[in-house]
């Protein structure tokens, strides 16, 4: 989208937490940031492209004792950032009887426990300086139940509901928070499903693309201090 090289002075200078940020949604994140004049401060458990301006930090946020290093040192070295984007995430598809207790538990670990880690470790700094915005990267399908989605479905589900307590307890203080809820969106995740050849998924031409999602974001993070955006839900037209 060539909305995404177009920059916007509300975000100049501002840090911004972007996990997942190696590459598709979380990469278009960073782009769009970046373009805004933004400062990311990029996490991924992958190697990170060269980024002239960013600040990134390697680390595996479905591991409990790396995550809680990462977040230590972030904040060490850093300032508290101006807003968090929770993006990172894995996605499954298998049907019930064969979602295993380890494939639920390796869905909760990076869809559910990294982004409530996160969000306990810098909403409540925020809430104490008097403005920051939380934004959760969420799902159709944190909403919308579709079949051989059970153990991705029960942890985005469960995001929703993290998303929700963070509105409720961050109301007057001004922290805002955001869940942003695309459909299917074009990116490496398919490439071991093939959608194109599967009856009911959506065509990879028909999807959505990483930057009409991070143009959701932008949409957040630029909005009227006074205007709190809730939710997004984002679909092919």
């Amino acid at each position: 989208m060539s909305s995404i090289a177009v920059s916007n002075p509300t975000l100049a200078g501002h840090h911004v937490v972007v996990t997942g940020a190696s590459r598709g949604i979380g990469a278009a994140i960073v782009r769009m940031l970046s373009a805004a004049g933004a400062i990311p401060i990029r996490i991924a458990r992958s190697q990170l492209p060269a980024l002239a301006g960013a600040i990134d930090f390697r680390c595996d946020l479905a591991d409990p004792a790396d995550r809680a290093a990462m977040l230590r040192d972030l904040s060490a070295h850093h300032p508290l950032p101006d807003a968090v984007v929770s993006n990172a995430g894995a996605f499954l598809l298998a049907p019930l009887a064969e979602s295993t207790d380890a494939l639920l538990r390796e869905q909760l670990a990076i869809n559910l426990e990294a982004p409530f880690a996160l969000a306990r470790h810098f909403v409540p700094a925020m809430q104490a300086r008097g403005r920051g915005h939380h934004i959760l990267i969420g799902s159709v399908a944190d909403h919308t139940a579709f079949p051989g989605n059970a153990a991705y479905a029960a942890s985005k589900f469960a995001a929703r509901g993290l998303h929700e307590v963070l509105v409720a307890e961050c109301r007057g203080t001004g922290v805002r928070c955001t869940l942003v809820s695309p459909g299917a969106t074009d990116t490496t995740v398919w490439d071991p499903i093939d959608p194109d050849h599967h009856a009911g998924f959506t065509p990879r031409a028909e999807m959505l693309a990483p930057d009409d999602v991070a143009a959701a974001v932008r949409f957040a993070l630029t909005a009227p201090g006074h205007a709190q955006v809730d939710n997004i839900r984002l679909g092919p037209a």
